[in-house]
Parts: C-alpha cells; sequence; structure tokens
C-alpha cells in the first residue's frame, strides 16, 4: 500500500499550492491527511519491526535502575542529613530572619520573606540537638561553603530551616539504607529512620512525618 504524500509537495510542508489549504488552513485537518494517517497504522508492520522494537525496550534504562528513593542532603554542624525530595520546593540564599516574640532562643527562630511571602522559619539544629560549628573559611581556589536557607512544604504546612551546606538530590535504592547506629545522639535518633553511605560519610535518613510532625507541635 503505496500513501501519497500531497502535503509534502502541494500542502503546508511543500509549496502550498493545494486549494484545499484555503478551507482547512493546515494539512492537519483535512481528511486526506486523517486518512493517510488511518491507513498507516492499520498496514502491516515490516518484516522484523517487533523484534527491533523490543530489542530497543530492553536497552531503555528501568527507573529503578536509578535508585527508586530520592533525598535532599545538606549538612548542620558537622552531621549530614537526608530528607525526601519531595518535601523541598526551592533553595533560597541566607537572608535576614525576624525574630517573634517569646520565641527566642528554640525551635521556631522568626519568620523569614521568600519571593514576598512571610514564612516560618525553624532549626532543626536546636529540635535534633546538634551541636552548631562554625563552618570552616575557604580561600583561594577551593570552592566557597555557603550557608542556605531550605523551603519546605509538607501536609500545606510551608516552612523554612537554615543549613549550613547543601549538595543537593541525591537517589539511592531502598537496599542502600542502614540501620541507624545506637551512637547517633537520642534527640537526632527519634526522627532517624536509617543511614545512607555517600562519599563516605555516614547520613542520617530523616523521617519527614516525624519531623513535621514535631515541627508543627513547636508552632503552637
Amino acid at each position: 500500500m503505496k500513501i501519497h504524500p500531497c502535503w509534502n509537495e502541494i500542502g503546508a510542508w511543500g509549496n502550498g499550492t493545494c486549494p484545499e489549504l484555503a478551507g482547512v488552513i493546515h494539512c492537519r485537518n483535512c481528511p486526506v491527511y486523517a486518512r493517510a494517517a488511518v491507513e498507516l497504522l492499520d498496514r502491516e508492520p515490516p518484516e522484523g519491526y517487533t523484534r527491533e522494537g523490543a530489542a530497543r525496550l530492553a536497552q531503555i534504562e528501568s527507573p529503578q535502575a536509578r535508585g527508586s528513593g530520592s533525598a535532599v542532603l545538606f549538612r548542620l554542624g558537622p552531621e549530614w542529613l537526608a530528607l525526601a525530595t519531595s518535601v523541598f520546593k526551592e533553595v533560597c540564599e541566607l537572608r535576614p530572619i525576624h525574630s517573634l516574640p517569646h520565641q527566642r532562643g528554640g525551635v521556631v527562630q522568626g519568620i523569614a520573606n521568600i519571593r514576598g511571602e512571610l514564612l516560618v522559619c525553624v532549626s532543626l539544629t536546636a529540635l535534633l540537638g546538634i551541636t552548631s560549628v562554625p563552618t570552616p573559611a575557604k580561600t583561594g581556589s577551593v570552592m566557597t561553603v555557603t550557608e542556605r536557607l531550605l523551603v519546605t512544604s509538607h501536609e500545606g504546612e510551608r516552612l523554612v530551616f537554615p543549613v549550613d551546606e547543601v549538595h543537593g538530590i541525591h537517589r539511592f535504592e531502598q537496599s542502600d539504607l542502614r540501620e541507624a547506629p545506637a551512637t547517633v545522639a537520642r534527640a537526632a535518633a527519634t526522627y532517624t529512620r536509617a543511614m545512607l553511605v555517600w562519599k563516605d560519610r555516614a547520613v542520617g535518613v530523616l523521617d519527614h512525618s516525624l519531623l513535621f510532625s514535631a515541627l508543627n507541635r513547636s508552632l503552637s
């Protein structure tokens, strides 16, 4: 069955002299073009078509091969932590945090202006009982470590929290997760569901449901 591609000769992709163009505007709206598409789909596949297609599909990398889990890795003081990618909205430069009455020194640090929206800023360092340490100065050609604000959202509640460093998104398999050791600080252990090895570092994978539940209680 031979299909005559008039659309490439006198149609929209040709010289445009087809008299039907004035009425249909474009070949995609023409019944001749539509009929040719149906005939093309109804024709018998060429020899070896299904075999070649199956071979191509077999070469496509499965999504699981790239890691079924995804988390954002960041540092608080000396500790590297991971939190589910799904709760993150954006990473912002550090900006002024305006304190709130009767909320000094606790988990709630104040409010921050994020693109014109005032969001509550919380301290994971305080919640997890992590000792804050100064970020070492970087000079010369070494990349400077920059503190950031991470904007998160969980069940409609948007919060921001400062971190000392952000690595970015890391994909992993569930089989890569290990049980958190007993050496993890008691406060941090409450919210740490597993450990993940990344660049020879032990990264604590946080349970975002427990974490946000505790943060929300701090707001009340």
